[in-house]
């Protein structure tokens, strides 16, 4: 299923259907498949499209490399690039189940398209990770409400103030991953997965999907509103262009907390 030369291609989003199955691959090995708005914008078409697509029965995300996705893409964000809509994929969903097969690290962002899944697969080789405030930024697409939703509360909160790090192991003692494999097997243990939703009725998947997403929807709501403005008092701060800077410049940052 992965392409043999990930670097074959200039497309950044890969798509393959297997039967009911649609699988998308980010492609941006080269850097580690960062999101950047290209990329954002390829997502956001898939996944509409899989939603309207009655064929689709379930969706598969993983990444090609050795990194699942390591997050914003700092060097365009840098650049000046708009990042507008970053959060729609999060922040909508669709009605298909979706897997989050992590062949290795998945961070920042790149963990957030793992907490905005419904069911996570992970190689041992994956780890999980939110280093925006080793960065003055913030977790913006989902992770401040998401994060202690699916870990235990004093995990996710030293995840989000510290950006410790999480290995798949012990995801899966949290219940936040629902399969361990060995190195490599990510995809294939997703595939079956995914195989499995597809033997039971679409009706009963979509219902059961929505009936669970519909108890969170007043408090998804207020976790987006909070971190509008977590984030609108982060960006006003010294401290992010500290961060970017000292992220570039390889070095410890000089916070000042202004």
């Amino acid at each position: 299923m992965e392409p043999d030369d990930p670097q074959a291609t200039d497309e950044v989003l890969l798509t393959e259907r297997t039967g009911h199955v649609l699988v998308l691959t980010l492609n941006r090995p080269q850097a580690r498949n960062a999101l950047n708005p290209e990329l954002k914008d390829a997502i956001l078409q898939a996944m509409a499209e899989a939603d309207a697509d009655p064929d689709v029965r379930a969706v598969v995300v993983t990444g090609n490399g050795p990194v699942f996705c390591a997050g914003m893409d700092l060097k365009a964000f840098a650049g000046g690039a708009a990042f507008g809509g970053l959060t729609d994929f999060y922040k909508d969903g669709i009605s298909k189940p979706l897997i989050a097969a992590l062949n290795g690290p998945a961070l920042g962002g790149g963990f957030e398209i793992a907490l905005a899944c419904d069911l996570v697969v992970a190689s041992r080789t994956a780890r999980f990770a939110l280093p925006e405030s080793r960065r003055g930024v913030i977790a913006s697409s989902g992770a401040l409400f998401r994060a202690m939703r699916a870990l235990p509360l004093n995990v996710a909160k030293e995840m989000l103030i510290t950006g410790a790090v999480l290995d798949a192991d012990r995801g899966h003692q949290l219940g936040f991953v629902n399969r361990v494999t060995d190195p490599g097997g990510a995809l294939a243990a997703a595939l079956e997965l995914a195989e499995d939703i597809c033997a039971s009725s679409p009706v009963s998947v979509a219902a059961s999907l929505a009936a669970i997403t519909a108890q969170h929807d007043a408090a998804d709501a207020t976790g987006w509103d909070l971190t509008a403005e977590a984030v609108e008092r982060v960006t006003a701060s010294d401290d992010i262009g500290e961060g970017v800077a000292a992220f570039f410049e390889k070095r410890q940052p000089r916070w000042t907390g202004h």
